[in-house]
């Protein structure tokens, strides 16, 4: 069956964890502002990731879904979203982190399966405003503070298990 990842990605995370699913269970990958060159008809399966920022997701990605809720809701198809929020056991599932649990619920697409991962923290590679801003949330959160870290909260293990589970489905 032929599968379609469209992401959303801010900093490279997302568009990561979609090539990893991708390259399990053998689908094309293309970047949300790339998909309305693609007849996504000509797919059977769809998966949708995309990641959070100051906690929103991108409102690409909420006109996209609106446009093409009847044709998702035909076809077997998956969301995962990704933040740093995730990083936390207690944060990690579509049930119990926010921004996801919120997310679904907002729209009017019923993906056949939900999954949420921790993104990265990249403090170098960010602008003086976003490395400012992340570091006061993660402070907060009581999460990394140093401005020269670079983590990968990233699960891959629990990606495997939801590319697999997707798989199956």
């Amino acid at each position: 069956m032929k599968t379609l990842i469209i992401y959303s990605s801010y900093d490279g995370q997302t568009k990561k964890i979609a090539e990893f699913i991708a390259q399990k269970i053998n689908a094309e990958v293309i970047a949300l502002e790339q998909s309305a060159v693609k007849n996504l008809d000509d797919f059977e399966r769809i998966i949708i990731g995309a990641s959070i920022r100051y906690g929103h997701f991108n409102k690409a990605l909420y006109k996209f879904i609106e446009k093409q809720t009847a044709l998702l809701n035909r076809k077997t198809t998956a969301f995962f979203g990704v933040n740093l929020t995730a990083r936390k056991a207690e944060k990690n599932t579509p049930e119990t982190n926010v921004y996801v649990r919120k997310f679904l619920q907002r729209i009017s697409w019923q993906p056949t399966l939900s999954a949420v991962f921790a993104g990265a923290l990249r403090y170098p590679r960010y602008n003086f405003f976003d490395r400012t801003m992340i570091r006061l949330i993660m402070k907060i959160t009581g999460g990394e503070t140093d401005p020269s870290a670079e983590i990968e909260y990233t699960d891959w293990n629990k990606v495997a298990i939801f590319a697999a589970e997707f798989a199956d489905v």
